[in-house]
């Protein structure tokens, strides 16, 4: 078995090639390694399997159809696992094109790929972003998703738009899964667990939006990888019975389908900013501020479809959770 791993360098990416080597998987991992945040960090996670044997890494721009293209037709890969895009809501409003290049032409350049090599499963990312203005919790696949409130989330969108239409006309099966807030040891520098974890060890302000008010579904590393990993062997079949008047969105005729991956129990923000005081004997300095462009209130996974495809069910909750950040950070940045 030989599967593609892209955004390999990223911090869900990492882990699903960590634990798939683990299981004596063959991995070629691709990345094209840019600053949208620190290289260093990137780097430090590729060197915890950078040298097993079954590990391959190709440093490339999925938005680059030639080299994709190339690399398909070379590995000849059993399985896809799609994590890399421009990630970042807020970065979507002050820099657009990033996300065209990335979220749109490069998945177009790996379905294309999946395409023309007989790919057995197409895995890739989607996100909770998608939900937009939906107040109806918990968010469930079965909802509307037609109204995004950022650029990132609309990417995220025409993805499984995209992916559909390729397994409409091509049968390539294709399951999208919707992210909830991810947090863990080597997490993204840009999310909001590392800021607060960084600030307030530094004696900076934290800004929290909406006052506090605000609820998200944090999910540690492990547990959606594990959900990752699981669905990849869940390979989606045709259902002639589907129809659109009658059946989920969530699937269809064609081999397709979308599951949400968190962890099903959404917590409060300033609960989870306690969390973080508690771990480090520190009470934060705060700076209460209004909600944020392209921010959500809440967000909140139904899980249940995933737990019945395979069996998936999270472990880590929030005060394990934030303590293996903690030590982690404490740990990798000699704090």
């Amino acid at each position: 078995m030989k599967i593609l791993v892209t955004g390999a360098a990223g911090f869900i990416g990492a882990k699903v090639c960590e634990d798939l080597l683990s299981q004596g998987v063959n991995v070629v991992g691709l990345d094209n390694i840019n600053d949208y945040y620190d290289i260093n960090l990137k780097q430090k996670r590729l060197n915890l399997f950078n040298c097993n044997k079954n590990f391959k890494f190709k440093e490339l721009d999925i938005s680059n159809s030639q080299h994709i293209s190339e690399l398909f037709k070379e590995e000849q890969f059993d399985k896809v696992i799609h994590l890399a895009a421009q990630a970042g809501v807020r970065y979507s409003i002050e820099n657009p094109m990033a996300y065209a290049d990335s979220n749109l032409v490069g998945f177009l350049n790996i379905l294309e790929g999946c395409r023309h090599n007989s790919i057995q499963h197409l895995v890739y990312a989607s996100s909770s972003s998608v939900y937009g203005l939906n107040e109806k919790t918990p968010f469930s696949t079965a909802d509307s998703v037609d109204h995004p409130v950022s650029l990132y989330a609309a990417t995220k969108k025409s993805n499984e738009l995209m992916a559909h239409s390729y397994s409409h006309l091509y049968g390539i099966p294709t399951t999208g899964l919707r992210f909830f807030t991810v947090y863990g040891p080597y997490g993204r520098p840009d999310m909001a667990p590392f800021i607060f974890t960084k600030k307030i060890l530094a004696g900076e302000t934290i800004d929290i939006n909406n006052n506090g008010d605000m609820w998200r579904d944090f999910t540690y590393i492990d547990d959606i990888v594990e959900g990752v990993i699981r669905i990849t062997d869940v390979i989606p079949q045709r259902n002639e019975a589907w129809t659109v008047e009658s059946g989920s969105p969530a699937s269809s005729s064609a081999p397709y389908s979308i599951y949400n991956i968190g962890h099903g129990s959404p917590i409060n923000l300033m609960d989870f900013i306690t969390a973080i005081e508690s771990e480090l004997g520190i009470v934060a300095k705060k700076n209460f501020r209004g909600m944020q462009a392209g921010d959500v209130y809440q967000t909140y996974a139904d899980t249940q479809d995933l737990f019945e495809a395979t069996g998936y069910k999270p472990k880590v909750g929030v005060q394990e959770g934030v303590a293996n950040l903690v030590r982690w950070y404490k740990e990798f940045y000699n704090k």
